[in-house]
Order: C-alpha cells, then structure tokens, then sequence
C-alpha cells in the first residue's frame, strides 16, 4: 500500500512539473496562505479539494468534527502560528453534513477518550434542544447540529486571545464557518462570519 502511495505521488509530481516547470521551486521558497482550514479529519473532506485550491493556499488543522478546544494546545498552535506568522486573511470553520463525529456526540453509547473530545457538541446540542427536537427527522437534526457546531466554533476562534489581539492590531482577518454537502460536493455559507471590524 505505501509503494501505490510512492508511485501515485511520483506521477503526481512528473505531471506538475511538465505542467509548469518552476512549480515546486515556487512552493519550497515561501509559504504564504489566504486561509486557515479548521476543519474534520473525515478522508472525504480535504480541504484543498474541496474548495478548489492549490497546495500553499491553505493553511489546514483538522479533527474530529471541526472543534477547538481551549486546552487544545495543538489547535490553538495552529491558529496562533496562521495568524501571527502567516498573517492569514480568513480563518474557515468547516463542517460537513453526515459527520461520524455529530452522531457520535449525541448516542446513548459511550465510545471512550472521544467522548471527552465531543463535549462541546454536546452542549450545543443541550443549548438547542428545543429547536433540534421541531425538525422532522434525525437526519435533519444531525445536519442541524453539524451547522449550529460550526457556527459554535466561529464564535469559540473569534473569542480566543489570538483573534482578539489581532483584531485589537487593527490586522485584517474574518472568521467564517461553511458547511460541505458530502452528497453534493458543495460548499454552504453559514452566515455566522465575524468580521475584521469586530469589537475587539
């Protein structure tokens, strides 16, 4: 399996070198990205896929269910990294609708140290009861609660000392959260974004 791997990326890489030829040259000498991805580690959701960007145009973080936690250490990293060194523009929360993680979050069953992780899936789900329990089916609670979790974490990256700083430097940078269709391949916007003009 690791050989189909090496062979994959060598065609991958003799192709975009006929393609253009200073490609990889252009790559190695800076890194210098738009966006921060946050996004799920689902395999079916990769970011530069999906959204139609070349390596070196995203800066990518991705989990679980697309979450931040305060003690995520890792996470927080990543954000702290994207938007002080790369000066980032855009910081994307990025869910997806039939997320093994939102389903997970809300089973009677226990699925071990995960459980821990989904919390906070949890708790929206809790904060929303009243509106998740009108919708028809569970489909349709499952994929309401994937954007109101996404939504969630605008609200939890914009509320971080990270953000809040820079915003307080007068730095550009919005937040946004999208959610992707897997049985469509589209992107959906939210409407949750919080702007660079945001009280800091």
């Amino acid at each position: 399996m690791v050989q189909t791997l090496i062979q994959r990326n060598i065609h991958w890489a003799t192709e975009r070198v006929e393609q253009d030829p200073d490609y990889f040259k252009r790559l190695s000498d800076i890194q210098n990205p738009r966006y921060l991805w946050i996004g799920c580690s689902d395999s079916r959701v990769p970011a530069n896929v999906i959204a139609g960007l070349e390596p070196g145009e995203v800066f990518v973080h991705r989990n679980v269910a697309n979450l931040l936690h305060p003690g995520d250490l890792n996470g927080l990293s990543v954000l702290q990294y994207a938007v002080e060194s790369l000066q980032v523009r855009q910081i994307i929360v990025c869910g997806h609708y039939g997320c093994g993680g939102i389903n997970a979050a809300v089973e009677a069953q226990r699925h071990g140290l995960i459980d821990h992780w989904l919390q906070p899936i949890r708790d929206t789900a809790a904060l929303c009861a009243g509106e998740l329990e009108n919708l028809g089916d569970q489909t349709q609670r499952m994929n309401r609660l994937c954007e109101l979790n996404v939504m969630a974490q605008v609200k939890r990256v914009a509320e971080t000392p990270i953000v809040q700083d820079a915003w307080g430097r007068g730095q550009a940078l919005e937040v946004h959260g999208l959610v992707y269709g897997l049985n469509d391949g589209r992107l959906r916007n939210l409407d949750c974004s919080l702007p660079a003009t945001a009280e800091a």
